[in-house]
């Protein structure tokens, strides 16, 4: 039986909700498609932004389609530390108690009150394959990558959706630690 799946990197960009798409690229604008992601419906744009931390900033941010309720920014560590920001470890969405940022793009610039994380590595699957990987939604596990510089990272969450397509993610700090390079395959472990 054949368990492993693929690991991707998730490096920074940012999520953005409908009001703040009109005042960063002007009233009216919608997302424009670049490409589809692993994660059926999800793509990125061809829209950038500057995020604005305390300390400094970093310019030409992949925003990620499409809108959100509300918007987020998500880093790595290294890219907190430049910004300047304490960013929690959270998943997706969990923005509540977190620091914000100022995000500026070309048509004018929006202050988040709270949205900056560094997104807890977890797995995306569908029902089906949790059943045959014999894991639960939200469930902590542990995967090894099987890469030049094989990694078990723990403290995976398993996130479980039908609309999901089987792909851990995990930032460019632990990509960059474990050379997860190309075409990566991680496997869980217990």
């Amino acid at each position: 039986m054949d368990n492993k799946f693929i690991v991707e990197t998730s490096a920074r960009h940012v999520h953005l909700a409908a009001e703040h798409i009109e005042i960063l690229f002007g009233a009216g604008h919608t997302l424009t498609h670049k490409k589809d992601l692993s994660q059926p419906g999800q793509f990125a744009c061809e829209e950038r932004v500057t995020v604005v931390g305390p300390k400094k900033e970093i310019a030409n941010v992949i925003v990620l389609g499409p809108a959100r309720p509300a918007s987020q920014v998500e880093v790595s560590f290294t890219d907190a530390r430049t910004l300047g920001i304490s960013a929690p470890i959270r998943e997706s969405g969990d923005v509540a108690g977190t620091p914000g940022c100022k995000l500026v793009g070309p048509c004018g610039e929006v202050e988040i009150d709270c949205g900056v994380i560094v997104a807890k590595r977890h797995i995306h699957m569908t029902p089906a394959d949790a059943e045959k990987l014999g894991v639960s939604d939200k469930e902590i596990v542990s995967v090894k990558l099987d890469t030049q510089r094989p990694t078990v990272y723990g403290d995976v969450v398993v996130r479980v959706n039908p609309n999901f397509a089987l792909a851990m993610h995990i930032d460019t700090d632990e990509s960059n630690a474990a050379a997860a390079f190309g075409a990566v395959m991680g496997e869980i472990v217990k």
